[in-house]
């Protein structure tokens, strides 16, 4: 952890705010329901991008398993101490000398592919992999029944190199309600398990059988079958998870401190220093029943004001007004006013920035955890 502190007042905005303890709150939320389900939890770890983070996910165990979705993820979590990594993106052939410079430095780092043509390089490379298995047409992957499934399967068995299958439901992030993404979690299992079972039958070893998403992480009811869960923004949460149901907004551990810059009192508007620069262009709740703009702003200690969100972003200012079709006055907001705005996406807002200064503070400073990014 970095050892340079600050105070909230201090800090130059924007900057990205992490509340531990809603963080802390959020990540024994999902060991406890990993545990009660009989499988291991694989952190995902492209929200955090952070070993300080990482650590805290994985209770001080440096080893794994952890999920990344780039091999710059796998380098620097390696470099920590992870040697059990799950690169879970497509592999591109040209990647796996990096792969194999990683695995040649003892780390077991296990690459993602759907086809004999990613099959024929990962093999002729020596690395291990898990087959990708389609489970709601929301990206790649072969479906359970696809023959192709026993081909690719025979060449990765053939060299020692099927570790086994895995799955990413994505649709679910376009329902809303535990009801609705506990049935795209048994679509998940149904999947990834009837493919498990396809490949066994053909007489191939599948030992290790992979789902996750968060919104079918926290909804799974049955997990036969399956030997591992990932996930990955549900140690921050955002108002995507939010207006799907996942969370309340009270869980979002994320935020951008900002500072008021100005005033169009004609229009209803509040000037800010965070534009998309800070919270990016992400605007995930637009296609959802509540459109949060930009994101919900609260005040500086980061309670929620009322029908306040960031309506428009430039790319380094931002425009608070009242959301569309809410009654009442804007607060009084004088210049230098700080506030916190709540991300749609903790993902792509994190992105924009390199550091995280870390609530809840000890003798009134701000820790600093510094996050990178990169491929």
């Amino acid at each position: 952890m970095q050892t340079d502190r600050t105070d909230l007042e201090g800090l130059a905005t924007p900057a990205l705010v992490l509340d531990t303890a809603k963080m802390t709150r959020n990540i024994d939320r999902l060991a406890a329901r990993a545990s009660d389900l009989g499988v291991t939890l694989r952190p995902h770890m492209k929200t955090a991008k952070s070993v300080d983070v990482a650590k805290r996910l994985t209770g001080g165990d440096t080893t794994g398993p952890i999920t990344v979705s780039t091999l710059k993820e796998a380098e620097v979590f390696h470099g920590a101490g992870y040697t059990d990594i799950l690169y879970a993106v497509g592999i591109a052939p040209q990647k796996l000398p990096h792969v194999q410079e990683l695995r040649g430095r003892g780390c077991d780092l296990v690459v993602i592919l759907d086809s004999a043509a990613q099959a024929v390089a990962v093999a002729d490379a020596g690395v291990p992999a898990l087959i990708e298995i389609d489970s709601d047409g929301h990206r790649g992957g072969l479906s359970a029944d696809d023959p192709d499934l026993i081909k690719v399967g025979r060449i990765l068995h053939d060299h020692g190199l099927l570790r086994g299958v895995m799955t990413h439901a994505g649709e679910s992030y376009g329902a809303r309600g535990q009801t609705a993404h506990a049935a795209f979690a048994e679509r998940e299992r149904d999947a990834v398990v009837g493919a498990a079972e396809n490949l066994r039958a053909g007489g191939l070893d599948c030992p290790v059988v992979s789902v996750g998403s968060t919104p079918t992480a926290h909804a799974a009811r049955d997990l036969t079958g399956v030997t591992e869960m990932r996930a990955g923004v549900y140690m921050f949460f955002d108002l995507v998870m939010a207006g799907i149901e996942v969370c309340r907004v009270d869980d979002i551990a994320l935020s951008v401190l900002t500072t008021v810059i100005g005033h169009q009192n004609a229009k209803g508007w509040v000037m800010i220093d965070a534009g998309w620069m800070a919270m990016s262009r992400d605007r995930g709740t637009a296609a959802q029943s509540v459109d949060q703009g930009y994101g919900i702003v609260c005040d500086a200690q980061g309670a929620v004001i009322p029908d306040l969100i960031v309506i428009s972003a430039n790319q380094e200012h931002g425009i608070i007004a009242l959301r569309p079709g809410a009654n009442g006055t804007v607060p009084d907001l004088p210049v230098g006013t700080r506030l916190r705005i709540l991300p749609n996406h903790a993902c792509a807002t994190a992105a924009q920035h390199d550091r995280y200064h870390v609530l809840p503070a000890q003798d009134g400073t701000m820790a600093v955890w510094h996050r990178f990014n990169g491929w």
